[in-house]
């Protein structure tokens, strides 16, 4: 595994001056890093038992071991975000967060709701989605919806913090999702991904479900009189929207 790369680097369109520090593995959040969003439907495990008793017999487990530099690398930016912008800021609570929205996203995606995503993503991301999403086939669509459950692995990815030319300032949060679907994708263009069987019930048939990944960056400012809210300024679903 390469080491990551700690890196100065300026912003062509909005003259950002960042320095960020990049990893191998992109609704708004408040300042705990929960998401503004309305309630989630309750969770559904992979697998019920007879007489309405839920009984998961079988689970992927999706883990990973972290780089020891990189560990260490963005616990001192999490300890930079705490001193200089948010003394409340835990990466813990904003992971939670952060993959409520991811599911809440998805499946506003999936439905091609972008009305409803106004507030929660950067307005000129919202234009390039709506573009890939009206040549999108309908099992690519649904593969886009992701339920909380279905979320098998999380971890962040590239932390920047940035300064532009006026002074504002800025924190950014890729966080990286590993989550299950049954949507049916063709094998070709699905390469690299995995397949596996999932028992639905006791004695019920096993589902196929691929593991797939996306990304969502979080972008927050943090100068002084601006509202403290978390925009998704990227989003992509590998093999799916990039």
């Amino acid at each position: 595994m390469a080491l990551p790369v700690l890196r100065g680097c300026h912003r062509v369109s909005s003259t950002l001056k960042c320095t960020r520090l990049f990893l191998n593995e992109s609704p708004v959040l408040n300042r705990g890093g929960r998401p503004r969003l309305p309630p989630l439907p309750a969770q559904r495990p992979f697998s019920s038992a007879a007489g309405g008793q839920q009984n998961q017999n079988q689970k992927v487990v999706v883990f990973g071991i972290p780089n020891p530099f990189i560990w260490f690398r963005t616990r001192m930016y999490y300890f930079l975000i705490r001193a200089y912008f948010d003394k409340e800021f835990r990466i813990e609570e904003f992971s939670e967060g952060a993959k409520q929205a991811f599911s809440h996203v998805s499946r506003l995606l999936s439905k091609c709701q972008l009305d409803a995503l106004e507030g929660l993503v950067a307005k000129d991301l919202i234009g390039k989605l709506e573009e890939k999403l009206n040549l999108m086939p309908s099992n690519y669509k649904k593969a886009l919806s992701v339920e909380p459950e279905e979320i098998m692995y999380t971890t962040p990815g590239d932390v920047g913090i940035y300064y532009d030319d006026d002074g504002r300032k800025f924190v950014s949060i890729l966080m990286r999702f590993w989550y299950l679907t049954s949507a049916r994708l063709p094998e070709d263009t699905m390469e690299g991904t995995r397949v596996f069987q999932v028992a639905l019930g006791e004695e019920g048939e096993a589902e196929t479900k691929r593991l797939l990944s996306a990304h969502y960056e979080f972008q927050r400012e943090f100068t002084e009189g601006v509202a403290p809210a978390w925009t998704i300024t990227k989003i992509e679903h590998s093999k799916l929207l990039d």
